[in-house]
């Protein structure tokens, strides 16, 4: 990873961490999502499932899969909960995350930490980009999608950095409050500029 430039991008849930990351991805730079990375530990028949399995109760697999709503009640009440499952995923997706970076050439590379501000675990990032948008839309956009209520988003929320917490330790900010050319000249913007900043380290 040496003289490599790693992005971190993150964002509350909703912001449209996705979004972003797939524009930049269209564009040829190579993303480590840490959330893609996560499903894919815990999918059918996994180690890591059968240790979630075994600390939170085998009611929580399903057909052989992971019940993600079931258990995403029982981390999100409780914070020792949640830093149990911190323990088994987190060092697992550092490794995967270490290995992508170790086979990636592009200029630059994103990875995608949705808690990168909360849990602080990947000091190997160069710049941090937080993908912002108002609270409400942040709300709108989870219940939307996930078919959840206002009070139960709102809970979800309270787990993550606030959206102030989130824009004091960026370094790079993408606003994304729906406009999707808006975003898309944003990303291409930032991408020009990681771009140039990357050939500079190599030179360096």
């Amino acid at each position: 990873m040496t003289g490599q430039l790693i992005i971190g991008l993150t964002g509350g849930i909703g912001s449209g961490k996705s979004a972003a990351s797939d524009a930049f991805e269209n564009l040829g730079v190579r993303i480590i999502d840490t959330d893609k990375i996560s499903h894919l530990l815990t999918s059918v028949n996994s180690d890591c499932l059968t240790t979630i399995a075994h600390t939170f109760g085998s009611d929580i697999v399903e057909k052989g899969q992971l019940n993600r709503g079931k258990l995403r009640k029982i981390i999100f009440a409780d914070e020792v909960a949640r830093n149990k499952l911190e323990n088994i995923l987190h060092p697992r997706i550092r490794h995967k995350v270490e290995q992508a970076l170790s086979e990636a050439n592009e200029p630059y590379v994103i990875v995608v930490v949705p808690l990168l501000v909360e849990k602080k675990k990947y000091e190997f990032i160069n710049r941090i980009l937080v993908i912002d948008c108002d609270e409400q839309v942040q709300i709108d956009r989870v219940k939307k999608r996930n078919n959840l209520s206002e009070n139960e988003v709102k809970d979800i929320m309270r787990t993550q950095a606030t959206r102030q917490q989130r824009l004091a330790v960026a370094d790079d900010v993408i606003h994304n409050d729906g406009n999707l050319s808006s975003l898309l000249e944003q990303v291409e913007r930032y991408n020009k500029k990681y771009t140039h900043i990357s050939s500079k380290l190599k030179d360096s």
